[in-house]
């Protein structure tokens, strides 16, 4: 193998570790992301379209190559006389032509393969980081929302207690009232038992002394009686 077709060896078994590394679970896309958003990978990334169509392009430019060896040397027509080291090497180098061919085939495919896996897992990842500051969102819209309805309930109960506070005076009040009118009627009562004691009291001093006065003139006339 000449150094040209061992250089696009190498590239092709790099391209196989570097989609295997993207297809098997061992890094996250975030740190695909983050490795891909590097301060170099961004330096060549401004210029990945060049590097891309230009590595696309030498590998097709040997694809063809490999497929006009093919074609070259699939049309040798044996005959009798020909000699059998001039057969194996003709049958070699068809091999090495279509050993090329598979290889720059396949360098071709996985180059876009890994330019299509590299979007989808930087779109994965930026996916990933809207839907983690949409639950971020959500969650704080949630938290909000709860601390409003703890705050609605708090006011709830307060006017409810502001409610049964006011209840509760309107009834100590109408208590009071009833309490002062009862005060009142008792003392009306009493007022009325006074001037009726007062009046009995009257009246029992003026029964007295009328007593008193008829005991002196039965006195005073049987003392008249005696005399005569």
């Amino acid at each position: 193998m000449s150094l040209v077709w061992t250089l696009i060896a190498g590239f092709l078994y790099a391209e196989i570790a570097f989609v295997l590394l993207l297809v098997l679970p061992i890094a996250s896309p975030y740190r695909w992301n983050r490795l891909f958003k590097s301060k170099f990978l961004a330096m060549l990334g401004q210029q990945a379209h060049i590097y891309f169509v230009l590595i696309l392009g030498v590998l097709i430019l040997f694809l063809l190559e490999s497929i006009r060896e093919m074609r070259k040397y699939s049309n040798f027509e044996q005959t009798g006389e020909v000699h059998l080291n001039v057969e194996m090497q003709h049958s070699m180098k068809l091999f090495r032509a279509q050993r090329n061919f598979y290889i720059c085939g396949f360098s071709v495919f996985l180059v876009l393969v890994i330019r299509k896996l590299v979007t989808l897992v930087s779109a994965q990842a930026n996916l990933l980081a809207q839907s983690e500051a949409s639950l971020k969102q959500a969650q704080s819209a949630t938290a909000a929302a709860r601390s409003l309805m703890e705050d609605k309930k708090t006011e709830k109960a307060k006017e409810a207690g502001e409610d049964t506070t006011l209840i509760e005076l309107n009834k100590l009040r109408e208590r009071v009232q009833e309490l002062t009118s009862d005060l009142n009627r008792e003392k009306k009562d009493k007022e009325a038992v006074k001037s009726q004691a007062e009046s009995l009291n009257r009246e029992y001093d003026r029964l007295t002394e009328e007593y008193s006065k008829l005991q002196k003139q039965i006195t005073i006339g049987g003392a008249g009686n005696k005399d005569d």
